[in-house]
């Protein structure tokens, strides 16, 4: 069987050893546009618990993160002077070229052929029985097959920028400033005894008022935006002790989630796809280069458990693959729904609220707290500082209603819209104003299109005898939270959140998170 794997990163090159090793009368040849040698970025992080399958396949991960990287236990959030440390995360990094020469080594030694400075199309391609597209999220063999892979595509508005940094960080680090022209915020992490990567976030508009929209985003890939290496040196000088910015193609984006319904074809001819070329996730939550190499097992995998058999070989890949990366994206964007959001959370809450905010922001509070007792625990004790008891034991008391504790009965009519809060007494809830007191209710979009239609129906309510709380049924987990916290934050309205099954935990988390005052199951 002769395959070509175009792209030679992480993906590739692993896929092209497991390959070699599985079936050693495969021919794999690997074809890189770039040179052996080039590589965009600093460093990649995984985290402890995914990499089981990886390293069953191969102990090269493995060896390269154990010999070559830098290992830690905790993350750190900073911000308004404080450091709020949480533990049972532990997560290793590695430079992203110590990594790729060493699978290159490794796909070397298992007979597979590597062509560096080369690159090629489909067409040029005719004589082998497969192509592995590796090449990428820019992938010219997923443009070639057109539009029936399926891909959708959607674009974040935060502006990230990836640079290193000879400041060593601890671990992963997330560091908050709001400078003059807005919020900016720094994801960072060790990946050898000299480097850091040290990734920056900001909403369009702090990008703008900064000035830092002037770079020509035409210049071919390696040039870099010096402006923005300069402003962000001096934002973050404190944090970094005067250390210096490194460069390497630094220059800013707005993430694209690619989700692929199909990761296969045969027309024109067999071709699979992995990691970036089919799928994304934010880095807050996914790395990229442990998809691409989970996705490298399980293709080699399907190859060598259906010898000759291509079209059953490249489905089981296909319902393997994908239920992972799906899990993956899932949890991603409420994460990047975060990154766009930040800086409202930083004017909003106390650093021990806003390290839980953000830790919580794709788990749940039981799930945490088995992780990091010792943090959610604190967090519990930063609430209870200030309320007097836990979360949904804490009273909440309108001008006209009131109840005992955060966690309440929602009634509903027939149809099941709801139309009442339990408490002293029931609060109506309706789109407009009745006699005494009265909860606004709206309901979420189904998809966060729909977001500034429900955010200016919210900033209509009415104004000094407006409601006792804004109650927000409907959408999805990520809009009701969004609502609620336009309203509690934009707004000042206190907002109940009526979710569609009773989860003492997730109500939990909701409270103490500060996305919603109260939370509300229909009875």
């Amino acid at each position: 069987m002769r395959i070509a794997v175009v792209g030679g990163g992480p993906g590739g090159l692993f896929f092209a050893a497991l390959m070699r090793q599985a079936d050693p009368s495969a021919e794999v040849t690997v074809f890189e546009r770039n040179r052996a040698d080039d590589t965009f970025g600093f460093g990649v992080v995984f985290s402890d618990r995914t990499l089981e399958a990886i390293h069953e396949a191969d102990p090269v991960l493995r060896e390269a993160l154990t010999e070559h990287g830098r290992h830690w236990d905790e993350i750190e959030v900073r911000l308004k002077g404080e450091r709020v440390r949480c533990g049972g995360n532990g997560m290793a990094a590695v430079v992203r070229r110590t990594l790729l020469l060493l699978l290159q080594e490794r796909a070397r030694d298992v007979g597979a052929t590597l062509r560096f400075s080369t690159e090629v199309t489909l067409d040029d391609l005719d004589g082998y029985d497969l192509v592995v597209a590796a090449d990428g999220t820019g992938s010219k063999i997923r443009e070639e097959l057109g539009l029936g892979l399926g891909v959708e595509v959607e674009t974040a508005t935060a502006k990230f920028i990836w640079f290193g940094t000879d400041y060593l960080f601890d671990g992963l680090t997330f560091v908050h400033e709001r400078s003059p022209d807005g919020v900016f915020a720094v994801h960072g992490y060790p990946i050898s005894d000299s480097v850091s990567t040290f990734i920056v976030e900001t909403d369009e508009e702090s990008w703008r008022h900064a000035g830092l929209d002037e770079f020509d985003v035409t210049q071919p890939p390696g040039a870099s935006d010096l402006k923005s290496k300069e402003y962000l040196e001096k934002l973050f000088a404190e944090q970094i002790e005067g250390g210096q910015l490194l460069t390497n193609n630094s220059r800013w984006g707005n993430f694209r989630t690619r989700r692929t319904r199909h990761w296969h074809t045969l027309d024109p001819r067999p071709v699979a796809l992995l990691g970036d070329a089919v799928h994304t996730a934010h880095f807050s939550v996914g790395s990229g280069t442990k998809m691409a190499m989970e996705d490298a097992v399980e293709l080699a995998r399907a190859l060598t458990d259906h010898p000759g058999d291509l079209p059953a070989a490249l489905a089981t890949y296909e319902r393997t693959a994908q239920p992972s990366v799906r899990k993956i994206q899932d949890s991603a964007r409420p994460s990047l729904a975060w990154w766009e959001h930040f800086g409202r959370y930083y004017d909003t809450f106390e650093p021990w609220q806003f390290a839980y905010h953000f830790l919580t922001r794709s788990i749940g509070d039981a799930r945490l707290a088995r992780r990091a007792p010792e943090f959610v625990a604190s967090s519990h004790g930063g609430w209870i500082t200030e309320h007097g008891k836990e979360p949904l034991e804490t009273p909440f008391a309108g001008a006209h209603w009131s109840t005992p504790g955060r966690l309440v009965d929602v009634v509903t009519d027939t149809g099941g819209t709801p139309v009442a809060v339990r408490g002293t007494p029931d609060l109506p809830l309706s789109a407009g104003p009745v006699t005494g007191g009265w909860g606004a209710l709206l309901k979420a979009p189904d998809t966060e299109a729909g977001l500034p239609e429900v955010f200016a129906r919210l900033a209509g309510l009415p104004g000094p005898d407006g409601p006792e709380l804004v109650a927000v049924h409907g959408g999805t987990p990520l809009t009701r939270t969004l609502v609620c916290e336009q309203a509690r934050m934009r707004e000042n309205l206190p907002a109940l959140s009526i979710e569609p099954e009773p989860d003492r935990d997730h109500a939990l988390t909701k409270v103490l998170s500060g996305r919603a005052d109260l939370v509300g199951v229909a009875r």
